[in-house]
């Protein structure tokens, strides 16, 4: 195995496996699954599910699941009674975060969808959710390069912290490959000719208990080679800065657990797959 920074890699990557294993921990809380159609597709926590029951002309909650009540069996019906669901859980600070975005309730990212949801309700309801993050690189000389973003101070969710390059959720009805291409020029201005470059690289998986609920997503991961010349120039304010740093120094950083230059949980487990891959470690 190679040497990271200096540090022989088997004393890093046993420190990137015990970070991401503390956080990747199986939830503590008892969920009951959210079940639309006969089939599950999200979980509550109790608390989270007594709350719900709150809503008794939504909502039909009992010890083993919750669903929707017989009366709401449209698509249409479902989407409105759970906006106002979300709006209610809004005004109460029960939400980290409101997007304007739907996403999509359904079983798998290729099934029909039920009906749709606020992004920033899909934790709360513990809502299988999909992403597509970016690896930017560069080659050079002496190896790749990697880019890491710096998520702003006022993002409602891992605030301040280094992430991917790109990054973002799949809306109802957008393909894998548009999110790519949008998200590319909002947080990086990459041109879209540029974008659809990216190469898809396989999958990673994300569940754990957070203050907001349930994150429960599949991350779809994607490579990008970048000109040596490009400088990253975010688009819509959710970044304010970007390190392009070797592929030694990416391993130290996704070893972090503290300090101003931690890396987001999703996007460490992007940039591990990106250094196996890369042969920085033996894939085991």
């Amino acid at each position: 195995m190679r040497r990271i920074g200096g540090v022989n890699g088997d004393a890093i990557l046993p420190a990137i496996r015990a970070r991401l294993a503390a956080a990747l921990a199986a939830p503590h809380p008892r969920y009951r699954p959210w079940r639309v159609d006969g089939v599950d597709v999200g979980a509550l926590d109790d608390a989270r599910a007594a709350r719900l029951a709150a809503f008794r002309d939504v909502f039909d909650v009992d010890a083993t699941r919750v669903a929707f009540v017989p009366s709401l069996a449209t698509s249409a019906a479902r989407t409105a009674a759970l906006a106002r669901v979300a709006a209610t859980l809004r005004a109460e600070g029960a939400l980290s975060s409101w997007r304007d975005e739907p996403y999509a309730v359904a079983a798998a990212f290729d099934a029909p969808a039920a009906c749709t949801l606020e992004r920033g309700a899909a934790r709360y309801f513990g809502l299988r959710t999909y992403a597509a993050h970016v690896n930017g690189y560069v080659e050079s000389p002496s190896g790749p390069r990697l880019w890491f973003a710096r998520r702003s101070a006022t993002k409602a969710i891992d605030p301040g912290m280094l992430d991917n390059l790109v990054g973002g959720g799949v809306r109802a009805g957008d393909a894998i490959a548009d999110t790519v291409v949008r998200e590319a020029w909002e947080e990086a201005g990459i041109p879209a000719g540029v974008a659809r470059t990216a190469r898809a690289a396989g999958t990673v998986h994300v569940r754990r208990a957070l203050p907001d609920g349930l994150q429960d997503e599949t991350i779809f991961v994607h490579d990008l080679a970048l000109p040596a010349d490009f400088t990253p120039a975010n688009q819509d304010g959710e970044a304010v800065g970007h390190r392009l740093v070797d592929l030694d120094e990416a391993a130290r950083l996704i070893a972090l657990r503290d300090g101003g230059d931690v890396v987001t949980i999703d996007a460490s487990l992007v940039v591990l797959d990106f250094l196996t891959r890369r042969g920085v470690f033996a894939a085991r």
